[in-house]
């Protein structure tokens, strides 16, 4: 292989290796979110406008979001409080979001990826089974208890439950994108606007129609 072709090959995985990274890196200090124009004059980019950074002062990098528990929901218990630019506008182009994970005895944070994000997850209080599916269908499985931290790979299929019949767990955690996105498979499955044809749900799970609907149901779909 001669050098101009291994240089051109290198040239394209770099590139193509940019196109798939994270977030891209900011080019100033910081830019801290414009919650507000943008939303109002119908001005569309790939993240949130800046505020003049002569008018930013230390309360655009500080939030109590995370500080109280959310309230748990009836049918998964469970409640993620997100800080995000809406209540920490300093954290715009940093590649962050930051989320407070509150689970039930016996509840869990079902299955679900985030497609442009990685997740680090550590466990305060509690005792959480959590895991993930790599694209091989091999399942990573681990017990946490107080302290332990946990990665789910961007992507990747993956879930924590409270294993404590008791006690409700409080997780943290970071993710290392500014809009993550989160997919639920269930609610991907059988909550969509548009209903999946039930004879694809029959033939997938080998369920009849009484099934389908009754999953919808339970699921809000």
């Amino acid at each position: 292989m001669g050098t101009s072709t291994v240089v051109l090959s290198l040239s394209v995985l770099f590139v193509v290796l940019g196109l798939v990274g994270s977030d891209p890196d900011p080019l100033q200090d910081y830019c801290v979110a414009d919650t507000k124009k943008g939303t109002k004059e119908n001005f569309y980019c790939n993240g949130v406008t800046c505020i003049n950074p002569e008018i930013v002062n230390t309360s655009h990098f500080v939030t109590s979001a995370l500080s109280k528990p959310g309230k748990i929901g009836i049918v998964l218990g469970f409640n993620v409080t997100l800080a995000t630019i809406f209540n920490l506008p300093g954290m715009n182009t940093q590649g962050l979001t930051m989320a407070r994970i509150d689970i039930g005895p016996n509840n869990l944070v079902p299955p679900h990826s985030h497609p442009r994000a990685s997740e680090v997850a550590i466990l305060l209080k509690g005792s959480l089974l959590v895991g993930f599916i790599n694209t091989s269908n091999h399942l990573f499985t681990q017990n946490l208890k107080s302290g332990d931290c946990f990665v789910f790979p961007r992507g990747m299929i993956h879930f924590l439950y409270n294993t404590d019949s008791k006690v409700q767990a409080l997780a943290v955690s970071g993710l290392s994108s500014q809009n993550p996105g989160v997919q639920m498979a269930s609610l991907a499955a059988f909550a969509t606007g548009l209903a999946m044809p039930d004879k694809v749900f029959k033939k997938l799970f080998q369920i009849n129609h009484q099934d389908v609907t009754g999953i919808r149901t339970s699921l809000g779909g």
